[in-house]
């Protein structure tokens, strides 16, 4: 799949680091570093702008070495670039660890996936097919 994509950073694009990676890293484009406090958040721009085809969205993941290591993650995670919005990826980044944490430019702050979706069409009905499941929620399916 080829994906139109401006780049307005000093950064290279997006890449896959190994044949099996699901996400591309995503970087800060920072003009001075931000810091960002305990439990404050942020919105990370990228210097990004891509044009995805219809049926396909970008999903704004964390980076699992940034949550483990020092509590930063993405907000709304995952957060959706959808086909049609065509202004810069920005990510909302959240400390939630207790030490202030600096962004540099140019830092690996989440990774960006692409997926293909599907668009739903509601049916309203009066009643649903029985499972064995039925209405359990929450952890209803764990062993008691």
């Amino acid at each position: 799949m080829k994906i139109n994509i401006i780049n307005k950073s000093q950064h290279a694009l997006p890449s896959y680091e190994t044949i099996a990676s699901a996400g591309m890293d995503l970087r800060a484009n920072l003009t001075e570093s931000i810091v960002l406090q305990p439990l404050d958040r942020t919105i990370v721009k990228t210097g990004l702008f891509i044009e995805l085809p219809i049926g396909y969205e970008a999903q704004v993941r964390p980076r699992s070495g940034l949550a483990a290591k020092h509590g930063i993650t993405v907000l709304n995670s995952p957060g959706t670039v959808d086909a049609d919005y065509r202004g810069e990826i920005g990510v909302i980044l959240v400390n939630l660890s207790n030490q202030a944490f600096e962004i540099q430019n140019g830092e690996r702050v989440a990774q960006l996936i692409i997926a293909k979706y599907e668009r739903a069409e509601w049916i309203e009905v009066e009643e649903l097919t029985e499972t064995s499941r039925g209405a359990g929620g929450f952890g209803s399916t764990g062993v008691k």
